[in-house]
């Protein structure tokens, strides 16, 4: 792959700001810088915020129907450029080609679903206690929002984030990650192409304890939306706290793939390999964890361990099965997992180094990797790996499962493999997680919701209830006397 590098401006106001020091992009498969961006300084994040400030007192007024509108005119704007943002997201986050068009639609998909939720959006009217009077319950924009997005879906989770945002009323200033920052300025130059109105969405890049929190913490927001680690998310809320700004948090959980002793077990080892190995096993809702029963475990074991040997690793422009992670640190925080936890007593089935070969010499490379033996008291079991490693804990019983997963202060997804209905009917009510698959591997539909319990997250994204999360109640007593 080309690596000639480019420098990015941020967008601020509908205009190109650069600042004086700059952070440099790697592509995650070479480690080469291909790219580098603005560190923005605190000035401009005030920029950002007044501009959107601004742009607020007319966007919120302007009918639903012609915020719908601007959003589809962006999602006409982006569609010729689908294969350039596709080879972007591989060069910048690594996913494979195939990964990388889907990331593409799935963010057409998102925007286009918000556009068309503008005749959608619903208020109350109820009986009032006087005669001659309406009580009213209106859905009205918080203001300012402040888009936080992870790395693991750069385009995709704007999206997911400033087409609720914009269609409700709201403006909204996107913060990058830092490793993944590009994708988003070239985003911000379909968003000037499709004439946008400036200041309704701002672009800033720069670090997440500088830039992030200054944003975060400025009483211009009124509403923050992250998706990212635990730990980012319990940074947000400190920050928000003297302000009292709402919060939407889309975090971290360890999901754990339960497969009981009725389960199809061939159907169960072709999804756990989907589940666990998509996007290099940076999915938040990926199983991170799976639970067999005892009768199962060594035929499950064994089948999975095939598949996943069977798994090709390589340039993720030629569409393997699986590209590199998408840092050096990530990568190494996956590896610590895998060799702690082998030596607590677990067993490395396959995997667990960088490949071989000259092609892998450099780069964020991880090989599939399968640890069986493993006890729910072992790193690998308790930790997010967020990475291309599958714990495997034999289990006794179905209680064991449930016990297991719901004893963790994270509960974000969860999947469960069973042919017995009244098992499954009694997991959706015990099982402390956003989303329950049932016989069913990875998926995330648009018109669902996305949303985590316990420390997994405030608030969620997707379908009527993730655009609802863009709106706040207003209390109206018309009295007609």
């Amino acid at each position: 792959m080309s690596e000639t590098q480019q420098h990015y401006q941020c967008y601020i106001d509908g205009e190109w700001i650069d600042s004086a020091t700059k952070l440099s992009v790697e592509n995650p498969a070479t480690g080469a810088v291909f790219a580098s961006v603005p560190d923005c300084t605190l000035e401009q994040a005030d920029a950002a915020l007044a501009s959107s400030q601004q742009a607020l007192q007319s966007w919120k007024l302007l009918p639903a129907i012609e915020r719908g509108r601007h959003l589809l005119r962006l999602v006409e704007a982006l569609k010729p450029k689908r294969e350039h943002f596709a080879r972007l997201l591989v060069q910048e986050q690594g996913k494979t080609l195939n990964e990388a068009y889907g990331e593409f639609d799935d963010t057409l998909n998102y925007l286009t679903y918000s556009a068309e939720a503008a005749r959608r959006l619903e208020g109350n009217i109820f009986p009032s206690d006087s005669p001659n009077e309406q009580l009213w319950i209106q859905k009205v924009p918080f203001g300012v929002t402040i888009g936080l997005c992870a790395f693991n879906y750069p385009l995709a989770l704007i999206g997911r984030k400033v087409g609720p945002a914009l269609v409700t009323g709201n403006t909204m200033i996107i913060k990058p990650h830092e490793a993944t920052p590009v994708t988003a300025m070239e985003f911000a130059k379909v968003v000037e192409e499709a004439g946008i109105p400036k200041g309704v969405i701002n672009v800033i890049s720069g670090s997440g304890i500088t830039v992030g929190e200054h944003l975060v913490k400025s009483p211009i927001t009124q509403l923050v939306s992250l998706t990212g680690s635990i730990r980012a998310g319990q940074a947000i809320c400190r920050s928000v706290a003297e302000n009292v700004t709402a919060v939407s948090l889309e975090l971290g959980g360890k999901a754990s793939f339960i497969v009981l002793d009725d389960a199809d077990i061939d159907k169960a080892v072709d999804a756990v390999v989907i589940s666990r190995y998509a996007n290099c096993g940076q999915v938040c809702i990926c199983a991170e964890l799976v639970l067999v029963h005892e009768s199962l475990a060594e035929e499950f074991t064994r089948k999975v361990v095939e598949k996943v040997k069977q798994l090709t690793v390589g340039n993720p422009m030629e569409n393997p099965n699986m590209g590199p992670s998408v840092t050096a640190q990530g990568l190494d925080r996956v590896d610590s997992i895998v060799q702690e936890t082998i030596n607590a007593g677990a067993t490395l089935e396959c995997g667990g180094q960088r490949p071989e070969g000259e092609e892998f010499a450099k780069g964020n490379w991880y090989q599939p990797t399968v640890l069986s033996g493993v006890s729910a008291d072992m790193p690998a079991a308790q930790e997010e790996i967020f990475g291309p490693v599958l714990p495997i804990v034999t289990i006794s019983s179905y209680e064991e499962a449930v016990e297991i997963t719901n004893r963790r202060n994270d509960g974000l997804s969860c999947y469960l493999w069973t042919n017995n209905y009244r098992t499954i009917m009694d997991a959706i009510a015990r099982l402390e997680v956003g989303t329950v698959f049932v016989n069913k591997q990875i998926v995330g539909y648009i018109q669902g919701y996305h949303s985590g319990h316990k420390r997994s997250g405030i608030g969620g994204e997707d379908g009527i209830y993730g655009i609802e999360g863009y709106l706040q109640k207003r209390a109206v007593y018309l009295n007609c006397n």
